[in-house]
């Protein structure tokens, strides 16, 4: 016999407008530790007497470094975060969605950097503005943000719908 298996569907995705909130809320996540990084660089340097990190990352007036160690930020915040705590960050905590994939699994370390990398994309954070509601980072990743709450209710149910098909067997 088939056994039909939970995908996840358009009914518990998170919205535009929570998608929005979880980059609003994130991206203040990644200025703090920005912050807290040059700070760390100073007093390292203070303590050592070399500034040649905090003079090239800190005081420096080259666009390409203050790109490339903001895109550094990011996938600092992201990676870890999504990978670590099953597919959340702060701002997904916040907003209670989390990343899955169709089947409703947990991504791997793979997937997540996919998606992490995909965000240093320009422009990418507003992909999602689409009419699907999908950003590039989740469409090349294969992933998805879902509405928690949503999500495992739907899960229940069709789990549930899939135990009683099986008294029969």
């Amino acid at each position: 016999m088939n056994q039909i298996k939970y995908t996840v569907t358009p009914d518990v995705l998170a919205s535009k407008g929570i998608r929005f909130a979880n980059f609003i809320i994130d991206y203040i996540g990644v200025l703090i530790i920005g912050g807290l990084t040059g700070v760390a660089i100073g007093i390292i340097s203070e303590l050592t007497g070399s500034y040649t990190i905090y003079e090239a990352l800190i005081l420096n007036d080259n666009v390409v470094i203050d790109y490339v160690f903001g895109y550094f930020l990011w996938l600092i915040y992201y990676t870890p975060l999504e990978t670590l705590t099953k597919g959340r960050t702060l701002g997904k905590y916040i907003t209670k969605t989390k990343v899955v994939l169709y089947d409703g699994s947990e991504p791997t370390f793979n997937e997540i950097l996919v998606r992490s990398l995909c965000r240093l994309i320009p422009f990418e954070q507003f992909s999602f503005f689409g009419e699907d509601g999908k950003g590039w980072h989740d469409s090349i990743s294969k992933t998805y943000v879902v509405d928690i709450a949503k999500y495992e209710a739907k899960k229940a149910t069709f789990e549930g719908l899939d135990e009683i098909g099986k008294i029969g067997e």
